[in-house]
């Protein structure tokens, strides 16, 4: 491919210096969009709606036909592998993955399988190979997968939490057990991203999303290393794939984050953009930074919020985003302005210099 025909995000996330920002929203195919809700209707189950690959495609592309982002990502849930591990779960409407039976014994991890992701995951290359010839190179396809530490805070809670008192608790009584288990999910996130990448995801994200829930020298210990045992092994196989390293509440963990082999960091709104890039230099990408709720703004609130946002990020290695996911009740106009303002960048801030 000339540099021409490669996807705008890829270019960024490579480190070219391109004159405006590639701009996507995490969760952009999702409940603010009316086009989602009226499908939800005749799909009530999440599950359905991620692996039923002509469901999954048309979800995954509605932001797509509304806003053509420069990226474009898989719909589906960081659980998805979970089934094809031997463990059970489901995705309960506004409440989120549910574990049937919680892993907490040594017994429990040793029968954890291995991952088969052409057995247990049939969908994903059907939806990823369409999602490419959809958008062929005006956008950028993602994959994205969960993190050792944030699927197990999951499996071994049962469901999300607001304290993560279990799975802290068998962190620090019982530590080898977790560690077995996040060796394990490890190795079968690692299969996973790399054979998202094989179906044709040009780019994967890495969800540590309550890796921020643990305390600084806990994070050295329970998340770090397993973020770097994923992206080692992708890497190895994948040298060219970009990847992307999520973790919310990251404020207080950006330099720790900066060792976990990740190419690019999703930046929240809890630091300054600028703070960020004085933090991190020159040679790790940022991505995101501007909070969700700045979308329940005017215009001119928004267009101000994200041109400070790119000003600060400087013209390489960004990737325009939120800090999070889009919220649910946004006003699908306020999405279109977002984008709108990303792909109009360069001109304006050139008039709001």
């Amino acid at each position: 491919m000339t540099g021409s025909q490669v996807p705008y995000l890829l270019r960024a996330a490579r480190g070219e210096t391109l004159d405006r920002p590639p701009v996507w929203m995490m969760r952009q195919a999702g409940r603010y969009m009316k086009a989602y809700r009226d499908l939800r209707e005749k799909y009530p189950s999440f599950r359905e709606r991620s692996e039923i690959p002509e469901v999954a495609i048309e979800i995954s592309l509605q932001p797509w036909k509304a806003f053509q982002p420069d990226g474009v990502i898989l719909f589906s849930d960081i659980v998805t592998p979970l089934p094809g591990l031997g463990i059970d779960m489901d995705i309960a409407e506004g409440k989120g993955p549910i574990i049937a039976d919680p892993i907490r014994t040594q017994a429990q991890v040793d029968q954890l399988r291995s991952l088969e992701p052409e057995e247990s995951l049939p969908f994903i290359k059907p939806i990823l190979k369409a999602l490419r010839e959809e958008v062929g190179n005006q956008s950028t396809v993602l994959g994205f997968v969960g993190a050792p530490w944030t699927l197990a805070a999951y499996v071994v809670e049962g469901k999300g939490s607001k304290t993560y008192s279990v799975i802290k608790n068998l962190a620090f009584s019982d530590p080898a057990v977790l560690h077995q288990l996040l060796s394990k999910f490890a190795d079968a996130i690692a299969t996973y991203a790399r054979y998202q990448i094989d179906c044709g995801a040009q780019v994967v994200q890495l969800f540590d999303s309550w890796a921020g829930q643990l305390s600084p020298q806990d994070y050295d210990t329970f998340a770090l290393p397993y973020q770097q045992r994923v992206f080692r092994q992708v890497k190895a196989t994948h040298p060219d794939t970009p990847l992307i390293l999520l973790v919310s509440g990251s404020a207080g963990l950006l330099e720790r984050m900066a060792k976990s082999g990740a190419d690019i960091l999703t930046i929240d709104w809890t630091v300054d953009m600028a703070d960020a890039r004085q933090r991190l230099g020159s040679e790790i990408g940022v991505q995101g930074n501007v909070d969700p709720g700045v979308l329940f703004g005017s215009k001119d609130f928004i267009r101000d919020r994200v041109l400070d946002t790119i000003r600060k990020a400087g013209n390489r290695r960004h990737i325009l985003n939120l800090g999070h996911g889009i919220l649910p009740n946004t006003p699908e106009e306020n999405a279109a302005y977002f984008f709108e303002i990303g792909k109009q960048a360069d001109q304006l801030l050139a008039v709001h210099a």
